[in-house]
């Protein structure tokens, strides 16, 4: 074979690599059953039966009875762990387990990255993620403390020992380049944990401590952990996760007919949408609530910064604001103004850093990241300099918008593969909407998703291909007439769009 023709074979294997996980997850699984027939080999002392409970002498163990439908790992709870002859990329999995009394174990995915099942039923946390719905610690032997980026749920929901529990999660794998090189981290882009969510938007930067493999890959098996003590498993059902998070800004969802929070948050969630993004405000705390009603989220909060020394550098809004969200994970979309250095120049930077580090220490706290807002007209007015102010910056709460109507009004689309992919590493969320390529003015730049020149199909498969698996919201500001119509048009367009 000649060098040419053994090139493009290569190529060709690296973008299988790459792809091969959508292909393969793209069914429904269910994991659990009459036999062991979906689980590797060497299966241990894992037993299939109709049922357990806590042994009447003994509550640190587990006692079945005859029939199907449930594993349980054997009679002393400590056995090998399991593997699914499957493997997946994105998922969505639904799981129910029960632990004895004191008793651990875990869900894998991709047999690497790890939701805790434990028995933290009214304890105290030891360390962040050894909770019961807890994202698991990774580990260095090398570092101090060793254990490093585990994440606490929310809440601890933990029923008592001896009780039937629930997972219901959305997990998107970790992407790659065509050199099979990692380009996007995994991420839990949702946690629940018996009805109540508990982690979102979530990523993990490598396995989680005892995961089958110390690598990365585009799919892998589920894990199941069978040697921390008495676990049973029953009703796993593995299926694909569907699109990305697409959501509403609430410049698309306010009209004379949704007025109210209540009138919005409805309305979005008969349309489909998975949440708000909203602006800072005394009905903050109401929206919030809302969404938390209808099972939706908050992805982002609008409000401001401004570095000129002789100014404040936020107003109580911002503090206010972190203080309703706590605990939400929920992006600050700060936008950052001066009155006195001209929009990109980077004069102001080193007040912007210092700016946006005491709002990131905040936020921190509160468990929030900040996304700068590239807004035409204010001192971060391009993609470009939110991403060499976040640089600067360096915190790992701290990213970047990508917003395409800002994007296609102050900069040339000629660029938007390069500066895509120069945004990745900071890339938090991203707005759409419709549009006019060469638009000049608002109403050709922000349209319903189905109107306007603008390839945004291409727009979509670019993120895609740089690795992208974050939130999109609609962008609607201007727009008028109707919000039902704007938005039932605009996810449609979405939903099309979403399987091309």
């Amino acid at each position: 074979m000649n060098i040419r023709n053994t090139k493009i074979l290569v190529i060709l294997l690296l973008v299988f690599a790459v792809n091969v996980g959508a292909k393969e997850s793209g069914k429904s699984v269910v994991l659990t059953g009459g036999d062991f027939s979906q689980w590797r080999d060497n299966t241990g002392q894992w037993q299939i039966v109709g049922d357990v409970f806590t042994k009447p002498d003994n509550n640190k163990l587990l006692s079945s009875k005859p029939g199907t439908g449930v594993i349980v790992n054997g009679p002393a709870g400590r056995t090998t762990h399991l593997l699914s002859k499957e493997v997946f990329g994105d998922v969505k999995a639904h799981i129910e387990f029960m632990v004895s009394k004191d008793s651990n174990s875990g869900v894998y995915f991709m047999g690497r990255y790890e939701i805790q099942v434990f028995d933290s039923r009214q304890k105290k946390s030891q360390y962040p993620g050894i909770e019961c719905g807890g994202i698991y610690e990774r580990w260095d032997d090398n570092r101090e403390p060793k254990g490093y980026e585990g994440h606490s749920p929310r809440v601890n929901v933990s029923r008592e020992p001896g009780q039937w529990q629930t997972f219901d999660i959305i997990f998107r794998s970790p992407r790659f380049n065509r050199r099979g090189e990692k380009i996007a981290n995994a991420r839990f882009e949702k946690v629940v944990h018996n009805g109540t969510v508990v982690h979102a938007d979530v990523e993990v930067s490598g396995p989680t401590r005892a995961s089958a493999y110390n690598d990365e890959k585009p799919t892998g098996p589920l894990m199941l952990q069978g040697d921390h003590g008495p676990v049973a498993y029953r009703n796993i059902r593995i299926e694909p996760a569907g699109p990305i998070p697409f959501f509403a800004m609430d410049t698309a969802t306010k009209d004379d007919k949704h007025k109210t929070a209540k009138e919005q948050v409805e309305m979005v969630k008969e349309l489909g949408y998975a949440g708000i993004g909203c602006t800072a405000g005394k009905e903050l705390g109401g929206m919030l609530e809302e969404l938390d009603k209808n099972d939706l989220r908050m992805f982002a909060v609008y409000l401001g910064a401004n570095i000129d020394a002789d100014q404040p550098s936020y107003g109580p809004e911002l503090k206010e604001a972190i203080e309703v969200l706590k605990g939400s994970n929920s992006i600050l979309w700060l936008f950052v103004q001066s009155k006195k250095l001209r929009p990109s120049t980077a004069e102001g930077d080193a007040r912007a850093v210092k700016v946006i580090r005491e709002i990131s220490d905040m936020a921190a706290e509160a468990g929030l990241r900040v996304a700068m807002y590239p807004h035409t007209g204010f001192w971060v007015e391009k993609v470009e300099d939110a991403i060499r102010v976040a640089k600067k910056v360096d915190r790992k709460n701290v990213g970047i918008t990508f917003n395409l109507c800002h994007w296609l009004r102050t900069e040339d689309e000629q660029n938007m593969r390069s500066l895509i992919n120069s945004a990745m590493p900071h890339l938090f969320v991203v707005s759409i909407n419709g549009a006019d390529s060469g638009g000049k003015d608002w109403k050709q730049l922000i349209q319903t998703l189905d109107r306007g020149t603008f390839n945004i199909g291409r727009f979509l498969r670019t993120l895609t291909r740089a690795g992208y698996t974050g939130p999109i919201g609609f962008q609607g500001y201007g727009i008028g007439g109707d919000a039902y119509d704007n938005l039932r048009r605009s996810m449609e367009a979405w939903r099309k769009l979403s399987e091309n």
